[in-house]
């Protein structure tokens, strides 16, 4: 390929954090969309240890973008290198290297290299994947670089959890009442306004009006469907109050008597926010509790109603 067509950037930050902490990061692939904001959803199709193939969506300019890559693990070097295998369409190719480089005791420097090249060698696709890359990268970075300095934290700012339900009914009909969430302000009471597109087939962007014994709330969220295997998952791209990152999973198992419905959820607190939303005094302890409340509150009553609707049908028929 010729020379003059590949792209390089480079970024880098200092962080307040030991460099295996930070490398663990890196290295976490499928924990990204709880972690980075452009990630919607990440799934590892293979790994031998070293070696790993990752399925991705991820925002760029707005919108979900997919690919698979191929990640390479060293964790002696603290490096991971990427590269998409499938690629998006603007690029012709992409990949780069994660390298944590140790600076002291609880200090280090992560650096992320990217190279690409636009399909053709387009002007405008090269601008294209070159903004959206700076874009991506220095979004990650400042929110690898927050997670890290608050590594003792994290088991405290993070937050999962999940509620199921037990349907005397066929999954396809549960799975069409969660999928059909532009229907919601009709069957679920915490629902009274839903604003949905479809931009492409299976992703769905959502901004929902939620009410709640905390009063009213809008959250806007994208949603990956996956009809064959019984699964939605989704993350809030302009998350609720006391939260930084929220993503999550409706999933189906059927068996020979019914359906087990289960939802997932996942949220970091953001702690900057507690005394002002929740007033004086009030501690990280007493976040989780509210969001754990809303979050089960509006997971269980959309998981009954979903039963309501399956079993209801059932009975029709």
């Amino acid at each position: 390929m010729p020379g003059e067509r590949v792209r390089r950037l480079s970024h880098a930050v200092e962080v307040a954090a030991p460099a295996g902490v930070v490398y663990q990061l890196i290295a976490d692939a499928e924990r990204w969309p709880l972690y980075f904001p452009p990630n919607v959803h990440v799934e590892r199709l293979d790994f031998d240890g070293v070696r790993e193939r990752l399925r991705m969506w991820v925002l760029a300019d707005g919108q979900v973008r997919s690919w698979t890559s191929t990640r390479l693990q060293d964790s002696a070097r603290r490096q991971v290198t990427f590269r998409q295998d499938q690629v998006m369409e603007q690029a012709e190719s992409m990949g780069g290297t994660w390298t944590v480089t140790e600076l002291g005791p609880g200090r280090c420097r992560l650096h992320v290299d990217h190279e690409f090249t636009a399909a053709g060698g387009r002007p405008e696709d090269t601008a294209w994947l070159e903004a959206a890359t700076v874009a991506n990268a220095r979004s990650d970075l400042k929110s690898l670089s927050f997670l890290a300095r608050h590594w003792q934290q994290l088991d405290e700012l993070v937050l999962s959890f999940e509620e199921s339900v037990r349907v005397k009914g066929p999954a396809e009909l549960v799975y069409h009442f969660l999928y059909d969430i532009a229907d919601w302000p009709r069957h679920v009471p915490h629902v009274s306004r839903a604003e949905v597109s479809e931009p492409q087939v299976g992703v769905q962007k959502a901004t929902l009006d939620l009410t709640g014994g905390a009063g009213t709330h809008t959250v806007t969220c994208m949603r990956v469907c996956f009809p064959h295997a019984g699964r939605i998952v989704h993350k809030e791209i302009a998350p609720r109050r006391l939260v930084a990152a929220h993503c999550g999973e409706w999933s189906l198992v059927p068996d020979e008597r019914g359906v087990t419905v289960l939802a997932q959820h996942h949220v970091v607190l953001r702690e900057k926010d507690i005394e002002p939303v929740l007033g004086a005094g009030a501690t990280l302890a007493d976040a989780r509790r509210r969001v754990h409340a809303e979050l089960s509150y509006e997971s269980q009553q959309t998981l009954r109603l979903a039963r309501q609707h399956a079993e209801s049908a059932v009975r029709v028929l």
